[in-house]
């Protein structure tokens, strides 16, 4: 006696598919690393990544890097430039 098996759905999804769940719905990865040794913590590594569209984090209320100086082309202040530097005297 054989049992019919359903029919399985072949769904073929490529990496711009994938990309685009992602962009669109988020991810968050996150984890720590630490080294001890004889109970003394030497190293600890915090690591929190978020992969999400610009859009969609800003729906999260996340937008440091509009605030950002080094990340916002035009929004620095001269006063954050550095000095030049004065020429030293001839000795």
């Amino acid at each position: 006696m054989t049992i019919p098996r359903p029919a399985q759905r072949q769904e073929s999804t490529n990496l711009a598919d994938i990309l685009e769940r992602v962009l669109d719905k988020g991810i968050v990865i996150a984890g720590d690393i630490r080294v001890n040794l004889l109970d003394i913590e030497l190293l600890t590594v915090k690591i929190r990544l978020l992969v999400t569209s610009v859009d969609k984090a800003r729906e999260l209320g996340i937008d440091w890097w509009e605030r950002d100086p080094t990340l916002s082309s035009g929004r620095r202040d001269l006063a954050e430039e550095p000095a030049p530097i004065a020429s030293k005297p001839d000795r």
